[in-house]
């Protein structure tokens, strides 16, 4: 039996327009209530001597059968002969817009109620610039309650019109506009009797002709990494790279590059927990790899085929926001970004436009977003990120934003973004101009200790234990050498930072203190089993003036040159003596002490 074709459409409008009775109708004319629901609830509204409304078929809402009013986002399911509906019921109050954007980011399609008596509202205006945000494009206007103004053509036409204008400098241009009343059921289900003079479609008719989107399995793959498992127990090594598929499908075999480090591999194996053997993995399944090759992933990485088109990879990027926290979204202030699995430490750079959702007037040179505000933003990452534009695969390209542990705005990627300068970069030129020297000089250190100072990074598997050995054969030696851990760092200095915090901060913290032991005149060491090229990177940027000697522990998919390549079949001091020699070549120590 083959599935049925399915759509997601969300119904917005402002307060009491009539959006519940709309679901409600739609529910009965279409037969898509569970036998008797119907006369249950005329017969509930009987013994309270209270009116019938067919906003009360939605079981879901309790609450706006007490307050008048719908609290939460609601789901409904209705069916045609053509497919499946999944519609949200959005509310309408502005308190509840965050509601509202958590229903509308699943709906493809969207119907925008307007009360034909009450006429066009602020929330109207902000519903419609929030679905052009949400890059919801496939847009039906509902004038409801044509009752109310007699049915008049005029009426409708002039909402029509007025709503038109709006729309137009939003770029939005709605597929129609449907004159209704949903509490007596004309143009939903069945063409109006009252309203000769209107000869479009109906409601259900205009939304059984729209078209669905391309679905998952047509488009590229893409697989944000969950978690990476290792197994240690029963010589079992496999290290199984899980998540669940976006888009896409994969199989055994096939060449996959991870963005955005860029590392490849292809897929050994396709894992599940108890059930059968496959070679081919679709999207909408949450799975997990093994890789031919012995590669470092972080989880947030997204996994992709490089045959197919692949996402954007950057640090800075253009965005439409929308401002929902309580404190105001300002410039240079540290957030948390989440997109997709990644996560990542995000700054506000410039706000390129703002406008008040209700009359679209821009606000020039509006320094941070105030609640329900809407903007177009310039952010950047401290680490480069991997997105898609939302017209081309929508869940890699819808991000939140987390400010101090609660949701406070979330929106759409629209692009990457160039800038002549990186944080990072601004961070360390101002560093530098502000280092307040001391009266002995770097020249100086030189002279007394006999030796330069550099940061020495060993990198790979048994990293650690050749950087104990370098600081011991160095220091044996009669040269300042000093080595630092990451676990030094989490024990102490960071030890009340999470986790997840510590892990993102951790190469920062490296190198800064870095950057001051090499001032110092030390050689300084450190080791990091797992890394990528960004890690390096920064890690160069903030030790400069001092250069990053890297010594990777065997070749690996690395894009980043390390300095000295060291086989993992060296013995430990072997290895330490070949970073020796070379820190000789380069005229850090003397050639004549080791």
């Amino acid at each position: 039996m083959n599935k049925r074709e399915q759509m997601n459409v969300v119904v917005v409008g402002h307060v009491d327009h009539g959006k519940s009775t709309v679901i409600g109708r739609l529910l009965a004319d279409t037969g898509s209530l569970p036998e008797g629901k119907l006369e249950q609830v005329r017969a509930q509204c009987e013994r309270n001597a209270r009116p019938f409304e067919y906003a009360f078929l939605l079981d879901a809402l309790k609450d706006e059968q007490t307050q008048g009013i719908t609290i939460d986002t609601a789901r409904c399911f209705f069916k045609t002969d053509k497919r499946e509906y999944i519609i949200i019921d959005a509310p309408g109050h502005i308190e509840f817009l965050k509601n509202m954007v958590s229903g509308a980011a699943r709906a493809e399609a969207a119907l925008l109620v307007i009360d034909a008596h009450e006429g066009i509202k602020e929330n109207s205006k902000r519903h419609g610039y929030l679905l052009s945000m949400l890059g919801i494009k496939k847009v039906i206007i509902l004038v409801n309650k044509m009752d109310l103004v007699g049915y008049r053509e005029s009426d409708f036409e002039k909402i029509k019109n007025e709503y038109d204008s709006f729309l137009e400098k939003l770029k939005v241009k709605p597929i129609t506009y449907i004159p209704v009343s949903a509490r007596n059921g004309e143009n939903l289900a069945q063409k109006s009797q009252q309203m000769p003079w209107f000869k479009g479609r109906t409601v259900l008719e205009n939304v059984d002709a729209l078209a669905v989107k391309e679905q998952p399995h047509d488009k590229p793959f893409r697989m944000p990494v969950q978690d990476i498992y290792k197994f240690t127990e029963h010589n079992d090594d496999r290290r199984i790279f899980a998540g669940t598929i976006e888009t896409g499908s994969v199989s055994v075999g096939d060449t996959v590059v991870f963005r955005p480090s860029s590392k490849k591999s292809r897929i050994a194996s396709i894992e599940g927990f108890n059930e059968p053997v496959k070679t081919t993995a679709h999207n909408g399944e949450a799975t997990g790899f093994t890789l031919e090759d012995e590669i470092y992933i972080k989880r947030g990485e997204t996994l992709c085929r490089p045959e197919q088109k692949q996402p954007v990879v950057t640090s800075s990027f253009r965005a439409n926001v929308f401002w929902m926290g309580k404190a105001p979204l300002i410039r240079d202030k540290k957030y948390k970004l989440k997109i997709a699995t990644a996560r990542a430490t995000v700054r506000l750079i410039d706000i390129v436009n703002s406008i008040d959702a209700t009359s679209l007037s821009k606000i020039d040179k509006k320094q941070q977003l105030d609640r329900h505000d809407v903007a177009e933003c310039v952010f950047e990452t401290t680490k480069p990120i991997a997105f898609d534009t939302i017209d081309e695969i929508e869940t890699t390209g819808r991000f939140v934003i987390v400010d101090n542990y609660d949701i406070a705005g979330g929106g759409i990627v629209t692009g990457s973004e160039e800038t002549q300068s990186s944080w990072l970069d601004s961070h360390v030129k101002t560093r530098e101009k502000r280092w307040e020297h001391g009266l002995v000089t770097r020249s100086d250190r030189i002279a007394k200790n006999n030796h330069g100072s550099r940061f020495v990074l060993v990198t790979g598997s048994a990293s650690r234990n050749i950087a104990l050995e370098l600081e011991k054969k160095l220091f044996n030696a009669g040269f300042n050498s000093y080595y630092l851990s990451a676990t030094t760092l989490q024990a102490g200095i960071d030890a009340e930072l999470s986790s997840d915090d510590f892990d993102e901060n951790k190469v920062y913290k490296i190198g800064e203190i870095g950057r001051i032991l090499t001032d110092a005149g030390f050689i300084f060491i450190t080791a990091l089993e797992e890394y990528d090229d960004n890690d390096i990177e920064i890690l160069r940027q903030l030790n400069t003036p001092v250069p990053v000697f890297v010594a990777s522990v065997n070749k690996s998919n690395q894009d980043y040159n390390a300095d000295l390549i060291v086989s993992s079949e060296v013995a430990v001091q072997d290895a330490a003596t070949a970073i020796c020699s070379k820190l000789k070549d380069l005229g850090i120590i003397s050639d004549y002490i080791i």
